[in-house]
């Protein structure tokens, strides 16, 4: 298992800081994973399922538009 610390999960997303945070007081992006006192990470695997499922639900809103 690989933990992305923030700045790993911007640059694999494309999302900046502040919207990491608010999908994640959502609930529409993985919880990170306390590391330290102050340091938190992202296990890696649910932040590319999280990819996967914008891709996935793309794909399936092309279908419906056709």
């Amino acid at each position: 298992m690989k933990i992305l610390r923030l700045k790993d999960v911007m640059h694999t997303t494309g999302l900046s800081r502040s919207t990491v945070y608010s999908y994640i007081s959502e609930g529409t992006f993985p919880k990170s994973v306390q590391l330290g006192s102050r340091a938190v990470g992202w296990v890696e695997s649910e932040v590319q399922d999280w990819l996967m499922e914008r891709v996935k639900e793309r794909d399936e809103l092309a279908l419906v538009a056709r």
